[in-house]
C-alpha cells in the first residue's frame, strides 16, 4: 500500500506559505495594505494626542502642535510606532489567510520562556558594550550633561519599561517578520531573504554616517539570522528591547536627554565598534544556548487537497466509472429508496421475484418447470437429446455401461 506523502517542513522565513490558500499575490498585497494601515494608524494617534493636548493646556510651538515635554514626547514617538503591531497581525490574518501567531515562531506563538532567556542573555552583554562606550573620549558638549535626578528619572525610567518593549518589538515584527517571509515566499535561500530586510531597516532610521548604517546593517543581519536560527522573533526581540532600553535610559538619566535627535545611525566609528561587538557576542551566546535547547525551527506544510474523483494517498483505487472492490456490484448511484441492492444472480435466499425473472426461476423458491417445458431464451435441444444446447447437464451418469 502507498504510505501518505510526508509535508514539506517550513522554516521561518518560508511561513507565507503555511496557509493553504497561499497565493502568489497575497504578501505583496499585505505589504500594501500594511503600508497604508500604519499610516493611518499613526494619523488616527497624532489627531488624539493634538485633542488630547490641546484639552489639557499644553503649550504650542511655531507649528500649532503641543509641546508635551521630553518624556511625553518620548512616548508619542514610541507609540507612535508600536500601533504597528496590531495593523500587522489583522494583515496576516485577513489578507494573508494564515494564523497571525506565524510571524511570532514557527509554533504559532510567542515562546515566552526562550524569550525570557534570550532577555537575560542580552543584559549582560550589551550592558558591557554600553559600559565600554563610557571609556570613550567624549566632545565639550557631553561634560556639561547633568543628572535629572531621582524622580525625573523613575518616571522616565517606568514609561521606557512600558513602551520600548512595545516600540522593539513592532519593528521586529515589520522588518524579520513580514518583511522577511514576504521576501521568502518567492525565495528559497534565507540568505536572500534576510538581506532586504536589513537593507530596508538601517534606510528607516535615517542616514547620518557610513558607520552608523553599517552598524544598522550588521543589526539587522544578526537579528535576522536569529530569527531564522531560533524558527521565531523571540531572540531579536529580546536583543532590540535590551539595546533600546539601555540607550534609551542613558539619555534619559541627562537633563533634554530624551530631547535629542540623534540616533543610532550618527554614531561614530568608536561607538559602533563597540556596538557591533556586543551584537555579534550575543548572536555567539544565544547560539551556544540552542547547542543545549534545541527549537523547533520548522511548520509542516499543508498537504494539497485529495483528488475529488480518485482516492486517498493509502486507500483503495476507486474506479472511476466502477464501484470498490466488494462482495457483489453495487448500483453506481447508490440504492434506490425502498428498495434493496439487487443481487447480480437473482434475488437472495428469503426475497421474492427479481424484476426481470420467470415465474419459476429457481432462486425463487417456486417449482422447476418440467423438463419439457424451456424457458423462452433457451436454446435448441441437442440432436438425438432433451437437452437444451450450453445446459449444464446434473453431473449423474445414465449409461447402462457396467
Amino acid at each position: 500500500m502507498t504510505q501518505p506523502p510526508l509535508a514539506e517542513q517550513l522554516p521561518y522565513h518560508r511561513l507565507a506559505r503555511l496557509s493553504p490558500r497561499h497565493q502568489w499575490w497575497r504578501p505583496l498585497a499585505g505589504t500594501l495594505v500594511v503600508a497604508v494601515g500604519y499610516v493611518l494608524a499613526v494619523l488616527v494617534l497624532m489627531l488624539c494626542a493634538l485633542v488630547a493636548g490641546l484639552a489639557l493646556g499644553y503649550p504650542e510651538d511655531a507649528d500649532g502642535w503641543p509641546e508635551f515635554g521630553p518624556v511625553s514626547g518620548t512616548a508619542l514617538d514610541l507609540l507612535s510606532i508600536a500601533v504597528g503591531i496590531p495593523v500587522l497581525l489583522l494583515t496576516v490574518r485577513w489578507i494573508a489567510r494564515r494564523p497571525a501567531g506565524t510571524v511570532s515562531s514557527v509554533t504559532g506563538r510567542l515562546r515566552r520562556r526562550w524569550l525570557g532567556m534570550c532577555v537575560l542573555t542580552a543584559v549582560p552583554v550589551l550592558a558591557l558594550a554600553m559600559g565600554g562606550m563610557f571609556l570613550l573620549p567624549s566632545g565639550g558638549g557631553e561634560a556639561e550633561s547633568q543628572w535629572v535626578g531621582w524622580p525625573a528619572f523613575a518616571r522616565a525610567l517606568v514609561m521606557l519599561l512600558v513602551l520600548v518593549p512595545l516600540q522593539a518589538a513592532a519593528e521586529e515584527y515589520v522588518f524579520r517578520g513580514w518583511l522577511t517571509q514576504t521576501a521568502g515566499a518567492f525565495l528559497r535561500s534565507p540568505w536572500a531573504a534576510l538581506v532586504p530586510q536589513a537593507v530596508l531597516f538601517a534606510a528607516a532610521h535615517g542616514w547620518g554616517t557610513a558607520w552608523g548604517f553599517a552598524d544598522l546593517l550588521v543589526f539587522g543581519m544578526c537579528a535576522g539570522w536569529l530569527t531564522w536560527r531560533t524558527g521565531g522573533l523571540e531572540a531579536s526581540i529580546a536583543l532590540h528591547t535590551v539595546n533600546n532600553l539601555l540607550a534609551f535610559g542613558v539619555s534619559a538619566a541627562v537633563v533634554d536627554g530624551l530631547a535629542s535627535d540623534e540616533t543610532a545611525a550618527d554614531a561614530g566609528w568608536q561607538t559602533v565598534v563597540l556596538d557591533v561587538a556586543g551584537i555579534v557576542l550575543y548572536t555567539a551566546a544565544v547560539t551556544w544556548w540552542l547547542r543545549r535547547r534545541p527549537l523547533q525551527r520548522t511548520a509542516p506544510a499543508p498537504l494539497p487537497p485529495a483528488h475529488p474523483y480518485g482516492a486517498a494517498p493509502g486507500q483503495w483505487p476507486v474506479h472511476p466509472y466502477g464501484p470498490v472492490p466488494g462482495p457483489w456490484p453495487v448500483h453506481p448511484y447508490g440504492s434506490v429508496p425502498g428498495q434493496s441492492p439487487v443481487y447480480p444472480y437473482g434475488a437472495m435466499p428469503g426475497q421474492g421475484v427479481m424484476p426481470g425473472q420467470w415465474p419459476g426461476h429457481p432462486a425463487t423458491g417456486a417449482p422447476v418447470p418440467p423438463s419439457g417445458t424451456a424457458h423462452p431464451g433457451a436454446a435448441a435441444p441437442w440432436p438425438g437429446t432433451d437437452s437444451p444446447a450450453g445446459s449444464a447437464g446434473t453431473g449423474e451418469d445414465t449409461s447402462d455401461t457396467r
